[in-house]
């Protein structure tokens, strides 16, 4: 069980109930709400997903290894799980559900809606950006009257800064890939979230998005996710 393994949590309270989330590091987490439990990027490297509860939702933001992770997802996955993959994921997972960028749908009784992300500023050697355009997606969800987003890899985009009414917002901040701590806070004051966990993170110095956001009222709370 998942008690085996130790991770930090949160518990939120909602209009519907609490929402516990479960930070299983990286870009990775797990939602339990209303009995369901939603997992986010399942990834090997963090959990052993065997001894982890099996999924109602997942969500998968894009399809690099360290977001897309097969042999994780079958270890979670039942019949009745279902599956929501970015544009770049198909034909990569079976029997999953396409949602492209700006789509919204409802699934286990969670609105969610698919947000754009992608680089503007940071490419490869080829010129290419690591996350094209049209490929990947974050997700806002709705438990209850709380509005979650977790944004996948991204830059601060006019997407991202256009969404309202977020709550609590998970945004990447791991260069040459995503986000630098500027573009984080830049994303941050944007958004105006009660609480921001920056997430897949690396090396990057958390201390300094605390910083940067020190003069708002928005909650940074570090936990394990680098």
């Amino acid at each position: 069980m998942m008690n085996q393994q130790q991770f930090q949590r949160d518990v939120l309270s909602t209009a519907a109930g609490d929402l516990e989330i479960t930070f299983l590091g990286h870009g990775t987490l797990l939602f339990t709400f209303s009995g369901k439990q939603i997992h986010v990027d399942p990834f090997g490297r963090v959990a052993d997903y065997a001894q982890l509860p099996k999924a109602d939702l997942v969500l998968v933001t894009h399809d690099h290894f360290d977001h897309l992770d097969a042999d994780a997802l079958a270890k979670i996955r039942t019949p009745e799980t279902e599956v929501i993959v970015a544009q770049a994921c198909v034909g990569k997972v079976d029997n999953a559900m396409v949602m492209h960028n700006g789509e919204t749908c409802e699934v286990a009784g969670i609105p969610i809606i698919a947000v754009p992300a992608y680089n503007i500023l940071h490419k490869r050697d080829s010129g290419q950006p690591f996350h094209p355009k049209g490929a990947g997606n974050g997700y806002v969800l709705t438990f209850g009257d709380l509005r979650v987003y977790v944004a996948g890899d991204t830059e601060n985009t006019p997407e991202l800064k256009a969404l309202e009414g977020i709550d609590v917002a998970f945004l990447p901040m791991n260069l040459p890939y995503t986000m630098s701590p500027e573009m984080a806070a830049d994303a941050a004051r944007a958004l105006s979230p009660e609480i921001l966990y920056p997430y897949h993170f690396g090396e990057t110095d958390t201390a300094q998005l605390t910083r940067l956001l020190s003069d708002t009222d928005i909650e940074v709370r570090i936990r394990d996710l680098a």
